[in-house]
């Protein structure tokens, strides 16, 4: 069955050309010209990936999309005119898996599609929950342990965020790059193992006798499954 991409795009020409590329490439593809329109698809239909613009005629993409991950972790690619490295970070922080500025090439978005939905094909059947233990604020960056209030970095934020929405799934260094760096190449896999050793000591201080984190030497860090 052809994975159907959602495009949230309220230009026509982009949209077309966005289409006509990614069916040229095998998928199938919905689009929608507002935020309403793609709530209603959301809601009805099963979406692979969305490509969202960021200004839209009824709402803003940033928006749509932190509303979008209280429920879902439906992967999403930012399409935007806005081109200053904070809207890239808001962006990224907000939840989304990618972000194309225009003008663009739709050889390079479709590019970046496979790239996402190869990320993500690990593990199709996702939770759109945390474990128990851990509860996950994306509007504050917030997350809890135990009903405690974890007291994090940016980066440890999202690595944990990583880990908790996916347990029992092994990652390797790089992969938590990918997911929780902004620039991963710019990065060492030393920078995760550091990253890691912070985050276990604060979650010490709460579960001073249980480590929620597993290490898989050679490999990479995974999220217990049960205590």
């Amino acid at each position: 069955m052809q994975q159907k991409i959602l495009v949230v795009e309220d230009e026509a020409g982009i949209a077309e050309n966005i289409s006509y590329a990614l069916q040229t490439e095998g998928y199938a593809v919905q689009w929608c010209a507002t935020v309403g329109e793609a709530r209603e698809v959301i809601a009805t239909d099963t979406i692979a990936l969305m490509v969202l613009d960021v200004g839209l005629p009824d709402g803003n993409g940033f928006e749509f999309c932190r509303e979008l991950r209280r429920s879902s972790q439906l992967p999403v690619i930012f399409l935007t005119a806005r081109t200053t490295e904070i809207d890239r970070v808001v962006g990224l922080e907000i939840g989304a898996d990618d972000y194309v500025v225009k003008p663009f090439s739709p050889r390079e978005l479709c590019a970046r599609v496979r790239a996402v939905l190869r990320r993500t094909a690990a593990s199709p059947s996702l939770p759109d929950t945390p474990t128990a233990a851990f509860a996950i604020d994306n509007e504050r960056m917030l997350i809890t342990y135990g009903n405690t209030p974890l007291e994090l970095s940016r980066y440890e934020y999202r690595l944990l965020d990583v880990l908790v929405r996916r347990p029992g799934q092994v990652f390797s260094r790089d992969h938590l790059m990918e997911q929780a760096w902004e620039e991963p190449e710019a990065s060492l896999d030393r920078t995760v193992d550091t990253h890691i050793k912070t985050l276990r000591a604060k979650l010490r201080d709460v579960t001073p006798d249980y480590d929620p984190i597993k290490t898989h030497r050679g490999i990479g860090y995974s999220l217990r499954e049960t205590r």
